[in-house]
């Protein structure tokens, strides 16, 4: 267990920060680089060995695998393992996606009352048996040990647990570990699932997440020495050959360069952090104090809001459901869009699209060392909080 301290696809509403000028300078350099191999090459995959490496996951780089975006990785995994994907519920948006795709069936968990990310444990197991009752192969979990949609980190315990039922289940298990460094709090204890359960666990991270601007998909996968999981390497990197899922070189040699984490890209990696921490707070703020429900958000952008006990007031506005109060609020997206009950008033805010409506005032926000200070951005959340006072006034 390791202390650190620092998905649906970014379009769904997230702006992103600028390009830290490093990058985009590596960018540039890289226009004209000869096409990457299919997994990446030597140098992005040795880089991304001593990222995991400083995580306490040693690995070599032969164990590792460079994609255009989660999503390729997520459906060559499915491809090679067989059977069906099972997820928490909410969970993020494109990994039910890549199931559909291929035909197989996805299997929704309810999650546990402390955090998103996980499935409850006895709810896992009740699933997969009257799923395999039923004549269906749950055979791949994906969990979220730093949340998108809820913006929580699961208890180690918890963690433990689900793993644990997976693996007793004779399922893999893919941990998307996208936002592991954007903990808003140093002290959060994060327990990946690749320290418990190495054999059985696949590490994926979209490096659009934080490492990279939105505008350039790159994911990379980390794939255990032993079997089972282990095993799945060569396969994912043949469905990925098939379907030519190769980033584009500036891309990749910029990839290299984030995931090696420089100073001056660790410096902005911490104010991107303390940007998040600070704002997704004071939103959390606004929607308790309103009467809505609401996990404290402890990672990344997001959180994900209940207003059902402010259904009678929503509905005097002409808000009875959860699309309806998304496209109400800036940077929402509605709950049943990551599997969520179609009939629950939850949404999820992606709080970065209060950082400014251009790059320059979202550099300002990024390097403010108050940024709720900032003008721009406390005119959005004063904005924010006026549109919610207005949905709920009696």
């Amino acid at each position: 267990m390791q202390r650190t301290a620092a998905g649906s696809p970014p379009a769904l509403t997230d702006p992103g920060l600028p390009a830290a000028p490093e990058l985009a300078e590596r960018f540039a350099q890289a226009w004209d680089a000869p096409p990457q191999p299919v997994g990446g090459d030597t140098a992005v995959r040795t880089a991304a060995c001593g990222y995991w490496e400083r995580r306490g996951h040693a690995t070599e780089p032969d164990r590792v695998l460079l994609a255009p975006g989660p999503a390729p990785l997520l459906l060559a995994l499915l491809a090679a393992v067989g059977g069906d994907l099972v997820v928490a519920s909410p969970a993020a948006a494109w990994y039910s996606a890549q199931a559909h795709v291929l035909g197989r069936r996805v299997h929704l968990v309810a999650t546990p009352a402390e955090c998103g990310g996980v499935p409850d444990p006895v709810a896992l197991l009740e699933t997969v048996r009257r799923a395999r009752d039923g004549g269906a192969q749950p055979r791949l979990l994906v969990v979220s040990v730093a949340d998108d949609p809820t913006g929580t980190v699961a208890p180690p315990e918890l963690l433990h647990e689900v793993c644990e039922a997976a693996a007793g289940a004779g399922m893999l298990v893919v941990s998307d570990e996208t936002y592991r460094d954007a903990l808003h709090d140093p002290h959060t204890v994060l327990l990946s699932p690749a320290e418990s359960f190495p054999g059985h666990t696949v590490v994926l991270a979209d490096l659009a997440g934080g490492l990279l601007p939105p505008a350039w998909p790159a994911a990379v996968a980390r794939f255990p020495a032993d079997d089972p999981a282990g095993g799945l390497l060569g396969p994912v990197r043949d469905v990925l050959d098939a379907q030519r899922g190769v980033p584009a070189a500036p891309v990749a040699r910029a990839a290299a360069l984030a995931l090696a984490e420089p100073a001056a890209l660790r410096e902005r990696a911490a104010a991107a952090v303390r940007l998040h921490a600070a704002v997704a707070a004071a939103v959390h703020r606004v929607v308790i104090r309103l009467g809505a429900l609401c996990l404290p958000p402890q990672a990344g952008f997001q959180l994900y809001p209940d207003f059902g006990p402010l259904r009678p007031a929503l509905a005097g506005h002409g808000v009875t459901g959860p699309d309806a109060l998304a496209e109400r609020l800036p940077g929402a997206v509605a709950g049943p869009r990551f599997g969520d009950d179609p009939s629950a008033l939850r949404i999820r805010i992606t709080t970065s699209v209060l950082y400014g409506g251009t790059p320059a005032e979202r550099e300002a926000a990024l390097h403010a060392a108050e940024p709720l200070r900032v003008p721009h951005v406390a005119e959005a959340l004063a904005a924010l909080g006026t549109a919610f006072c207005e949905l709920t006034a009696a």
